[in-house]
């Protein structure tokens, strides 16, 4: 009896200790959806109008293997500057994961930010973009597919470069980015 309750004990405090305080990144969508300071926007990748785009195979390889991509933006006021930078913060903390590998970092006149991705070299679960600008908010994309590879992020990079997306459809977002 005693080695069953010392088991017991010892598969408890290693299923506890697995267990992370750090909110992951879908439960963080979640979470925020309904917040008003928040726009949340699921978009098909169909959405970026790229079947008229003059693309070459690997091209269309790139785009096939994406499925959509949820977006989340907080639109900084002045009455909600205090959460902004909570929230800012919030996000960073979990980007930090070891779990989300750096692919590139970004600073434009519209603020830094970076691309992580989660995965390995020959397949990636999902790419994450996040940008902040003090002034406007921050934006936080996850794009989701089926067998997305690494060098098919630059061709699908090239992709959008052809097409002729001008931001139709994306309602409150397209507002977002062009405010």
């Amino acid at each position: 009896m005693k080695k069953v309750v010392s088991s017991l004990i010892v598969v408890l405090m290693l299923v506890l200790a697995s267990c992370s305080s750090t909110q992951s990144l879908q439960e963080y969508y979640i979470d925020n959806s309904e917040n008003p300071n928040f726009l949340s926007v699921d978009l098909p990748v169909s959405l970026l109008n790229m079947e008229k785009a003059d693309l070459n195979e690997d091209q269309r390889e790139a785009l096939s293997s994406l499925k959509k991509m949820n977006v989340l933006a907080f639109k900084k006021t002045d009455a909600n500057t205090a959460e902004f930078e909570a929230e800012k913060l919030n996000v960073k903390a979990i980007l930090k994961n070891e779990k989300f590998i750096d692919l590139m970092k970004l600073n434009t006149s519209y603020g830094k930010g970076v691309i992580k991705y989660m995965g390995n070299d020959e397949m990636i679960d999902e790419v994450i973009i996040y940008g902040d600008n003090d002034e406007k908010g921050f934006m936080l994309i996850r794009v989701l597919g089926n067998n997305m590879k690494p060098a098919n992020l630059v061709k699908f990079m090239q992709a959008i470069q052809k097409s002729d997306y001008k931001g139709e459809g994306l309602g409150e977002i397209g507002d977002f980015l062009k405010a």
